[in-house]
């Protein structure tokens, strides 16, 4: 009796540890995401032509479709999102329903909250600092972040999503700069701090982005060694969102552009919004 009593309290324990622990990461995540919604600027400024003149013509054509003429400059988005995410590898990729919502704030950071719907419920976030997922709810199967390997993998990752989802954010500036690679491609290079990435932007003749590219560091590999390796997304239906054309349905995966790619996302965009600074 008194070791079943003694297993008992053990198991609570072990219950009450797990809770608090996603009581804490739950908590983390809204502090990341006020963080986030509050760079969104009170009073930003309006798109112009004149602000892209000096681009490459791929970039010049690029920002013509993303942002129509007098539209507020928002970089901060919040995305909702479903679609498939996989738990597997090309040869069994083990696909399951999803649902995630995002804030996207680049170049300082993004968090993206995901669930499963289906077979072995697993859930948690992304973000610049951790990457933290449960089955069940409660029973951590990943707990990353914190070095420099992570960071640099993360920052890869949004700002390639900012070539998706929030073009305001890539315009010339301090920290942005645009090269042309070919006719109809342009490429991006942000830096922020000790971090660099370089993103390739493919656009059609009406300069609707296709694919964004870009050499992601990454440990997704049979040797779970970081290394630079491809990544890559391909975007589509676009729609209009207060002055923005941004893509719906996107598709994303390591290895792009080679017979190894293997396209782990598959993402059906519900709802994108632009928040209101924080006063």
């Amino acid at each position: 009796m008194k070791f079943i009593i003694a297993l008992v309290l053990l198991l609570l324990f072990f219950v009450l540890a797990l809770s608090a622990l996603l009581a804490w990461d739950l908590r983390a995540d809204r502090a990341e995401w006020q963080r986030l919604a509050a760079l969104q600027p009170d009073a930003p400024q309006r798109f112009s032509a004149s602000m892209i003149e000096d681009l490459p013509e791929p970039a010049r054509r690029y920002f013509s479709f993303m942002i129509e003429p007098g539209t507020p400059l928002l970089p901060v988005a919040e995305i909702e999102m479903s679609g498939q995410f996989s738990l597997g590898s090309k040869d069994n990729p083990a696909y399951q329903p999803m649902e995630a919502h995002q804030i996207l704030a680049a170049p300082d950071g993004f968090l993206w909250s995901m669930r499963t719907r289906g077979g072995m419920p697993v859930s948690g976030s992304d973000s610049g600092s951790w990457t933290r997922f449960r089955i069940f709810w409660l029973i951590p199967v990943a707990r990353l972040g914190g070095t420099p390997d992570h960071t640099r993998s993360a920052f890869g990752r949004y700002v390639a999503e900012a070539v998706v989802w929030t073009p305001a954010a890539l315009l010339p500036g301090p920290g942005v700069s645009w090269a042309a690679v070919d006719d109809d491609t342009a490429r991006v290079t942000v830096r922020h701090g000790d971090l660099s990435q370089a993103v390739d932007v493919t656009v059609a003749s009406d300069g609707r982005p296709v694919v964004a590219s870009f050499q992601r560091w990454s440990n997704a590999n049979p040797d779970k060694v970081h290394r630079l390796q491809p990544f890559g997304a391909t975007l589509a239906d676009f729609r209009e969102v207060g002055g923005y054309r941004l893509p719906f349905r996107v598709e994303a995966g390591n290895m792009y552009g080679t017979e190894d790619y293997f396209p782990f996302f598959r993402a059906e965009v519900s709802a994108i919004r632009f928040p209101e600074a924080a006063p």
